[in-house]
């Protein structure tokens, strides 16, 4: 491998890390990028350790290994990663429907198409979200819906619960699916218990190759949160949580608007189906 090709990995890796690259989609195409300049398991091991909570990441990169034309496999990947989620999009913009709100968390670019397109529609709805610290990820999603005409109204984190009462729907992408639970940014489990109490419907949106049977919650740097130094205070940052499917109304992805055991099955045999590209 060339020095140059070297230099690129790290910077994308870095990228990664440090969170400049956001979004799980963001991130496997990211992954990919570095792997194809390097493609052997030692930069896949590399890779993948970068996010712990990153299946997209991961599945693809095993993809990638076990294939003989990795360049082809990894364009065939990523056709099927824009397919999927402009079906998300189509299937979760039918849940739109009247003149409704809905509330969403952090930034899930699944979740953003989805009101893409019920805005296309001409459906009448608006948005509520929080700023989703320390990040700030909420204001991102404002910024991105008002980019499409959506009235959006953001609150500090603290005050989630007096405005997801508002809502009619919680909408929420999704960083990795398992046999019994949806892992989202820190906060998401908290939100679909208050919204079961209020009896708003709550759908987890993403594509199945988001699915794996084990995922270690990333526990990001406490500076990242507050860049303190002081002896007796200690910042932690758990920056994702799990949901347990008993939470959440169903799953919204490429295969429809299904319950959880049904989708499992699906995602199970399609990330199969992929592993023999």
């Amino acid at each position: 491998m060339s020095s140059d090709a070297n230099e690129r990995i790290d910077r994308i890796l870095a990228d990664i890390k440090s969170i400049r690259v956001q979004g799980a989609e963001n991130v496997a195409r990211a992954g990919i990028k570095a792997f194809l300049l390097d493609p052997t398991k030692a930069n896949a091991k590399r890779i993948v350790s970068v996010r712990a909570t990153e299946p997209l990441l991961q599945n693809a990169i095993k993809v990638l290994l076990k294939s003989k034309n990795k360049r082809a496999s990894a364009k065939a990947f990523l056709e099927e990663l824009s397919n999927s989620h402009d079906t998300i999009s189509k299937f979760g913009s039918t849940l739109v429907k009247g003149n409704i709100n809905i509330y969403t968390h952090c930034h899930s670019s699944t979740v953003i198409d989805i009101l893409r397109m019920a805005k296309s529609k001409k459906r009448r709805f608006i948005v509520y979200t929080t700023e989703v610290e320390p990040l700030l990820q909420g204001r991102m999603t404002a910024k991105d819906l008002d980019k499409e005409g959506v009235k959006v109204i953001i609150a500090p984190d603290m005050a989630a619960e007096q405005i997801l009462r508002k809502c009619d729907l919680l909408l929420f992408g999704v960083d990795a699916f398992t046999n019994t639970a949806v892992c989202n940014k820190i906060g998401t489990e908290t939100l679909c218990r208050l919204a079961k109490h209020y009896r708003i419907p709550r759908y987890a949106c993403g594509v199945s190759m988001k699915a794996t049977w084990k995922v270690k919650i990333e526990q990001r740097k406490g500076r990242e949160v507050w860049d303190e130094r002081k002896k007796n205070i200690k910042v932690v940052y758990p920056a994702f949580d799990k949901v347990n499917y008993k939470l959440i109304s169903g799953i919204i992805s490429e295969f429809g608007i299904l319950k959880p055991k049904s989708f499992s099955k699906k995602a199970k045999r399609k990330l199969k189906k992929m592993s023999s590209i």
